[in-house]
């Protein structure tokens, strides 16, 4: 072999490992993925056994990179799928983490999906510089064991479209900033330990389409500004602890299919536009001290798949107009 030979495999070795090293993750991105996994226990399916080598974005389970700067964008690692690494548990797709969630992530600072799901034993709180995260548009922290309060300054996140920490231990109030998250479509606080009021503002949520806060110790009114909520189409504060009347807004709401205040300490009559409404298909006012007669509302558009208004101190004849409905699947009127 020449010289000449030798030399353009020399250089041509040396351009593919320079080629590498610039393709690869940054090492400060790899270093906060490290010190995430040193904080976190996961016994089983050894997902992090494939977080080797020095670039991150090559083969790490849950971690996605931008094709042009290989910057870390997602990291999602949810424990209950079907993705088949999960089969190895054998328990039914479902995996099992501990420990807790290193505030190095935030160091990520190119983050737009952040999912660390559903795992069961993650405990600590979640910290509080992921509202510093510019770019972040998923953060989906259910079905863990976290404690401690939501970020005050979560309204910082001005890209967030889905906020989900529903199924943990999370206390405290909802935070007052998190009607500043203009973009969000979905929220899931559901099954936490919240307490205080529903913001009053909470209707500023206008690209909102889900709000579900059931099972807390939510108190207050429902709040009036909700009825300005174009685009929602599910709303769930059942199960709290909310007082007052139910506001009549809530059967203007154009989308509005699923309606669920059960299990709350509600008040007052049954607003006539919420059974009158046309575009509710699910609605759930039991166990609450509603009183006085059921709006005899029902016509020919009237569509409900369940309809549930028991445990309550509701008097008065069935409503005639009942009859008129196009559609009613499950009627629950007992205990009144």
């Amino acid at each position: 072999m020449g010289i000449f030979s030798f030399n353009a495999i020399a250089l041509a070795f040396l351009l593919a490992i320079i080629s590498g090293a610039v393709n690869a993750c940054p090492p400060s991105d790899r270093e906060a993925l490290l010190a995430l996994s040193s904080s976190l226990k996961e016994p089983y399916l050894g997902i992090f056994d494939s977080w080797k080598g020095t670039d991150c974005c090559s083969n790490w389970y849950g971690i996605s990179c931008d094709p042009t700067t290989h910057r870390v964008t997602d990291v999602s690692l949810r424990g209950e799928s079907e993705d088949p690494i999960l089969q190895k548990t054998g328990h039914s797709s479902s995996g099992y983490m501990t420990g807790t969630i290193n505030p190095s992530i935030c160091q990520l600072d190119r983050l737009t999906t952040l999912i660390i799901a559903d795992w069961k034993g993650i405990s600590g709180e979640i910290p509080s510089c992921l509202a510093s995260l510019p770019n972040l548009r998923v953060l989906d922290l259910i079905g863990n064991s976290l404690s401690g309060k939501i970020p005050d300054q979560i309204g910082n996140l001005q890209k967030l479209t889905v906020l989900n920490l529903a199924d943990n231990k999370i206390n405290g109030e909802i935070p007052s900033s998190i009607i500043q998250l203009s973009s969000l479509k979905h929220l899931d606080l559901s099954n936490n330990l919240l307490t205080g009021e529903v913001p009053a503002n909470f209707g500023n949520l206008k690209m909102l389409s889900r709000a579900l806060l059931s099972g807390n110790q939510l108190t207050g009114t429902i709040p009036i500004s909700i009825g300005n909520m174009y685009r929602l189409a599910d709303l769930d504060i059942s199960r709290n602890k909310i007082q007052g009347q139910i506001p009549a807004q809530l059967g203007k709401m154009k989308v509005l299919a699923t309606l669920d205040l059960g299990g709350n300490m509600l008040t007052g009559e049954i607003p006539p536009s919420v059974l009158g409404s046309t575009g509710l298909g699910i609605l759930n006012l039991s166990r609450n001290s509603l009183e006085g007669n059921i709006p005899d509302v029902f016509g020919p558009k009237s569509y409900f798949m369940a309809l549930d208004l028991s445990f309550n101190n509701l008097k008065g004849p069935v409503p005639g107009s009942l009859s008129s409905a196009k559609f009613v699947g499950h009627l629950d009127l007992s205990h009144n």
